[in-house]
Formats: C-alpha cells, structure tokens, sequence
C-alpha cells in the first residue's frame, strides 16, 4: 500500500509540471546548453534525419550509443526518457503483432529492431537538442537561419506561456477534483479512479483553451501596439537581435569530435 501512494504521489499533476518546467528550462548549465544554436541545429541536421538511410545495426548502435551518452550529459527528465520508452515499445509490439498475424515469422524481429534503433537515435537526438536551448536562445537560432519572425516568435511564446498554461491546467484540474466526486470503489488496479482522471482531465482543456485564447488575444494587442509589425520586417531590428549570437573554440570543437565519432564509426564497420 505505502509503495502504490509513492508512485502516485510520484504519477501526480505537480509532479508532471516540474517534470515539464525542467525541461524547458531546467538545463542551461549543461555543456550542450551552452553552444550556439546553430551548432546544435547542424548537428542535428545529420543524427537527425541520416540514420533513416542507414541499415547497418552496427552503424546505428554506434549512433544510439553517442546519443545516451548525449542525453546523459543533457540531464534530460526521466519523465521524457519514460514516454519516449513507453512510446517506442508501444510501436514495436504493434508492429510485430501485426506482422505475426499476418503471416510473419522470426524473421522480422530483426528488421522491427533496425526501426526501433533507428527510432530512438532520432528522437533521443530531438530531446538533446531541444531541451538545451531555453526558449529566447531557440527563438533567436531559428531567426538567424532563415526562419520567418511569425514562427520563430511563435515558438518562443509558446515556451514562455508553458509555466502559466501549466499552472492553470493544475487549478482548473483540481476544482473539477473538488467540486466532482470520486468513484468509491476503485476496481481493479485503480481502473475506475483511472478514468475518473482521464475524464477530469479532458474537461479541463475547454476552459484552459478559452483562457487561452483570451490571453493571446490581449498579448496580441500590446505587441501591435508597441510596433511589433514593424520591428518584424526590420533588418536593422534583426541584425541586434542576433548580435550576440557568434561561432566560438567548443563549437568547432564540439562539431570535430561528432564528425570523427561519425568517420570511426563507418570505419570499425566497414573492417569488422
């Protein structure tokens, strides 16, 4: 019994939302935080979409490797880590279900396990680089490569309402919690308290979207009228905004070791 109330004490909603704050601004003191977004984006650009092209396990585990060691050093929330693993096993059993019942043998486990590997090093590779750049540094790397203000300003708001959408889900959760009443048998593994939850918490996102939508309403309006349309097509405004931003030694450094890493991997390979 004291077992099953720490886990949900550990499975609560505040628990969830420091979980997620920590996320998004949690890891500035990391040594990945503190690259030019840039360097993380070209990074990136390779962990991120070539281990699709790659079919040798060895190559990819290689890859997988590098990234656990990343998101190790990244400090990611054992929360992510757990939803990307529920995730990824939740595909692969489906997958191999399917191809069972279709005629399948043993023989697709290992090109369901290629996927899966190719799966995880793309999104643990998402999660390092995401979760390192806090949201006035993502904003500012997306502007300086190109990126229309709208989205690059959009992403960037999105972050900073993440605490306050957050809070607001929480009270609005707990008044339904308050007001509404629990079931008063809890079935089987909780199920029925189970639902209970999940019906809560669906509810909860219709006034949380009308507050919402008020909110950006008036965000909206204070930013016309500060002269944000036209702080936007200024290249003057641009050039100041991204004047911080600049390529130093760990950068370089940072980009030489992937690309050795990436060059002694393809070379074990191709001898072994």
């Amino acid at each position: 019994m004291n077992y099953t109330r720490r886990l949900l004490d550990n499975l609560s909603v505040e628990q969830v939302k420091i979980e997620l704050l920590n996320t998004a601004y949690g890891n500035g003191d990391t040594f990945i935080a503190k690259l030019d977004p840039r360097t993380l984006f070209i990074w990136y650009l390779f962990f991120g979409f070539v281990p699709w092209f790659i079919h040798d396990p060895a190559i990819l585990g290689a890859f997988f490797l590098l990234m656990v060691v990343m998101t190790i050093m990244t400090k990611v929330s054992p929360l992510i880590i757990v939803i990307l693993c529920l995730g990824l096993l939740s595909q692969a059993g489906y997958l191999l279900i399917a191809s069972w019942f279709f005629g399948g043998n043993l023989d697709t486990i290992l090109p369901l396990l290629i996927l899966t590997l190719k799966l995880s090093t793309i999104s643990l590779a998402s999660i390092v680089v995401f979760s390192s750049m806090d949201p006035e540094k993502l904003s500012d790397g997306l502007l300086s490569i190109g990126v229309p203000s709208q989205v690059s300003f959009s992403i960037a708001y999105g972050y900073r309402m993440l605490p306050s959408l957050v809070e607001e889900f929480h009270q609005i959760f707990l008044s339904f919690r308050l007001r509404g009443k629990a079931p008063e048998k809890k079935g089987l593994l909780y199920w029925r308290m189970v639902v209970y939850l999940i019906k809560i918490a669906v509810l909860s996102f219709y006034p949380l979207i009308l507050s919402s939508a008020k909110r950006a309403r008036t965000t909206v309006e204070a930013l016309e009228s500060k002269g944000y349309s036209c702080a936007l097509t200024s290249p003057d405004v641009k050039k100041i905004k991204l004047q911080h931003m600049r390529f130093r030694f760990h950068d370089l450094a940072f980009l030489s070791l992937s690309g050795c890493y990436i060059v002694a991997a393809f070379l074990v390979t191709s001898f072994y």
